[in-house]
C-alpha cells in the first residue's frame, strides 16, 4: 500500500458538509485521473456513507502516512475553477464561515460532464477600484456595455430581474453574455461577460478583463444568512488578485468608500438625474392631522399615480414634544430615544438623560405611531379614490390602484413610472436605533427616485418631516450625496462604527463561550438581548480574532461580520 501512495495520484477533498470544514486525502483511481483537478466535484465514502466534495489540492504524496487510503467513488463533474478555491479560503476567514459554502454557491446547480468551446479575448487591462457616482435617474447601460466590449467582464446587479434585462440588452446587442448561474458551463468556457445577482461573484470567468458592481449601497448584496458575505466585496476582492479594473457604481456610496477614487458627474448632470423633492417640515402642524400634511392631501387629489412609504417592519417608538413638536433625540448621537424608567435612554449609543424637550425643555412627551392598514383606510377617506396595501408578506400582483400604500417593499413591487412617491413619516428612517441609517434612509429615497424619474419628467419625492434640515434631506433637495459625508463620518469616528472599526455580532446558545475564549484583541460588548457586539480596529484584527478562536462543540453559534440592521 506504502508503494501505491507513493505512485497514486492523491486529492485532498474537503467535504460538502456545512459542519466539517477539514480536507481529506483519497487515491484517485487511474481510470478517473484525466477528470479530476483542483477544483472537480467527486462523490466519496466518509464515515460509512457517501458525500458530495471538492478537489481541493492534488499531490503524489499523502499526509495520512502509511494508512491506507479510499478511492474517490465517483467523479460528479466540472467544479469551481482553482481562483475561486482559493478565493472560497479567504471569504471563510472574511466572514468567519466555512469554505463549503462558498465553494457550494460556486458550484453549477447541476452536474457538467464538459464545457463548450471557448471564445478568444483579448489580454485584461489593469487597473484598479474606482467608485462611479451616479444619479438615480441615470440608466448605467453604457457604462456596462464599453466595459464588457473590452473583454470578459463580470457584471453583478442587486437583483435577478435587473441582472436578466442587462444580459438581453447585451445579447441585443451582440456581446457575448452568459447569465449566472443558469449558463455555468457557457461561463467556465470563457470568453463571455458573466452577468448576475450576489452569487455571481462566484460565477467561473477564466479570463477575467474587469468587474462591475451596480449599485453597491444595495442591501441585497449582502447575504442574510451566516456567513454574512457580502457579493460586491467578493468580486472586487476578484479583480484585486486579477489585477483588473473594478467599477463601483451607485447614486449614493456607502461611506467606507470615501476614500476610494470617485469619479461623478458634473453637478448640472448629477441635479438632471434626481427628481424634485418637496420637503414638508412638520413641526408645527396641527397634531390633529396626523399622518396627512396639507400639502400630501393636495397631491392626492390632484390626479396621477401617488405611492406612499410608511416603513411599519421594525419601527421605532418615536417621542415628540407635545409643546413644540421636536422629535426627542440623543444629544451625542443624533439617534432616537425611548421612554425608561430610568429618563429617555438611546437605543444606538445607550446614554441615559432626563426626560425633557432638548428644544423648548418641555417635559410632556408623546408618542407617535401608525399602521399600514389603518393609513389605508384613512388615505381611501381623504383622497376619495381606491388605495391598495402592499407590505412584505402581499402575494398577490400589485393592483392598479392610483394610490398604494405600504411599508418600504412597495417601493420594489410597484414598476415605473409613478407620479408621486410620498414618505409619510421619514423621521422613523433617520433616526432608526441603526448606524447605518442615514445611509439607507438616503437609499429608500434613491429607490423612490427610480420611481418617479429624474428632474425633467415632473414626478416628484414628497417628504414628511419634522427635522427638515436632517442631512439625508438636504443631500435629496440639492441632489447632492456627499452632503451626508462629513456629519456621518464625525458620528461613527465618535462612536467607533464603520469603517473607524470592524464590527460583529455573536449569538445562540454558544456564544458565552466563544466571546469568552476571543483573544484580548479585540472588544466584545454585551450580552444585549442575547447578542454580544465583537470590536476591533479594522477588519483583519477582528477576522484574524474569530478564526483563531475554537468553536465550542456543542450548542448553535452565529457570527454575523459586518452586520447590516445593526
Amino acid at each position: 500500500m506504502a508503494d501505491l501512495k507513493r505512485t497514486a495520484l492523491i486529492a485532498q477533498v474537503l467535504p460538502d458538509i456545512r459542519a466539517i470544514d477539514k480536507v481529506f486525502d483519497y487515491v484517485v483511481p487511474e481510470s478517473m485521473a484525466p477528470e479530476v483537478r483542483v477544483g472537480t466535484m467527486v462523490r466519496i465514502r466518509l464515515a460509512g456513507r457517501r458525500v458530495g466534495g471538492w478537489v481541493v489540492g492534488l499531490s503524489d504524496t499523502s499526509a495520512a502516512g502509511e494508512r491506507k487510503l479510499e478511492p474517490i467513488a465517483k467523479v460528479t463533474g466540472w467544479g469551481p475553477p482553482a481562483d475561486l478555491i482559493d478565493l472560497a479560503g479567504w471569504a471563510a476567514w472574511r466572514w468567519a464561515g466555512r469554505r463549503s459554502t462558498f465553494l457550494a454557491t460556486a458550484s453549477p446547480p447541476g452536474a457538467v460532464r464538459g464545457l463548450p468551446p471557448g471564445r478568444p479575448s483579448p489580454a485584461p487591462q489593469p487597473g484598479g477600484l474606482s467608485v462611479v457616482r451616479m444619479p438615480p435617474a441615470t440608466d448605467p447601460y453604457d457604462l456596462v456595455a464599453e466595459t464588457a466590449g473590452r473583454g470578459p467582464t463580470l457584471v453583478l446587479a442587486p437583483s435577478a430581474d435587473q441582472a436578466v434585462r442587462l444580459a438581453v440588452r447585451l445579447r441585443g446587442d451582440g456581446q457575448a453574455v452568459a447569465l449566472a448561474s443558469r449558463d455555468w458551463a457557457r461561463a467556465a468556457a470563457g470568453g463571455v461577460t458573466v452577468v448576475g445577482s450576489r452569487a455571481a461573484a462566484w460565477a467561473p470567468l477564466p479570463d477575467l478583463s474587469a468587474v462591475v458592481a451596480l449599485d453597491v449601497h444595495d442591501e441585497a448584496y449582502t447575504e442574510e444568512r451566516t456567513p454574512s458575505w457580502n457579493g460586491w466585496r467578493v468580486a472586487a476582492e476578484r479583480a484585486r488578485r486579477a489585477g483588473v479594473p473594478c467599477l463601483l457604481t451607485s447614486p449614493c456610496p456607502p461611506i467606507e468608500l470615501q476614500d476610494v477614487e470617485t469619479v461623478a458627474l458634473s453637478r448640472t448632470e448629477e441635479r438632471a438625474g434626481w427628481p424634485v423633492v418637496d420637503v414638508v417640515d412638520r413641526r408645527r402642524d396641527d397634531p390633529r392631522t396626523g399622518l396627512y400634511s396639507e400639502r400630501l392631501v393636495q397631491r392626492l387629489r390632484s390626479g396621477g399615480r401617488t405611492v406612499c412609504v410608511l416603513n411599519r417592519k421594525g419601527r421605532a417608538k418615536l417621542l415628540a414634544c407635545a409643546a413644540c413638536g421636536a422629535l426627542a433625540r440623543c444629544e451625542r448621537c443624533g439617534a432616537a430615544v425611548e421612554q425608561t424608567e430610568e429618563g429617555l435612554r438611546c437605543r444606538q449609543c445607550l446614554l441615559v438623560r432626563p426626560v425633557l424637550c432638548a428644544a423648548c425643555g418641555s417635559q410632556k412627551l408623546k408618542t407617535l405611531r401608525a399602521g399600514v392598514t389603518r393609513v389605508r383606510e384613512e388615505l381611501e377617506a381623504l383622497a376619495g379614490v381606491p388605495v391598495a396595501e402592499i407590505t412584505g408578506d402581499t402575494k398577490e400582483p400589485v393592483p392598479e390602484a392610483p394610490v398604494v400604500v405600504g411599508t418600504e417593499a412597495v417601493l420594489h413591487r410597484v414598476p415605473a413610472p409613478v407620479d408621486t412617491v410620498a414618505f409619510l413619516d421619514f423621521d422613523q428612517e433617520l433616526l432608526a436605533p441603526r448606524f447605518r441609517a442615514t445611509e439607507q434612509a438616503l437609499a429608500l429615497i434613491v429607490r423612490a427616485a427610480r420611481l418617479v424619474g429624474g428632474r425633467s419628467g415632473g414626478g416628484r419625492v414628497l417628504i414628511q418631516t419634522r427635522l427638515p434640515k436632517h442631512e439625508v434631506v438636504e443631500a435629496a433637495l440639492h441632489a447632492d450625496p456627499a452632503r451626508i459625508w462629513p456629519v456621518e463620518r464625525e458620528r461613527r469616528a465618535a462612536l467607533r462604527f464603520p469603517p473607524y472599526a470592524a464590527l460583529a455580532v455573536v449569538s445562540g446558545d454558544a456564544a458565552p463561550a466563544f466571546v469568552a475564549a476571543l483573544p484580548g484583541t479585540v472588544d466584545a460588548l454585551g450580552p444585549d438581548d442575547g447578542r454580544w457586539l465583537v470590536r476591533a480596529p479594522s477588519t483583519k484584527p477582528l477576522c484574524d480574532a474569530l478564526a483563531a478562536t475554537p468553536r465550542p462543540s456543542g450548542g448553535r453559534l452565529r457570527i454575523e461580520v459586518d452586520p447590516v440592521r445593526l
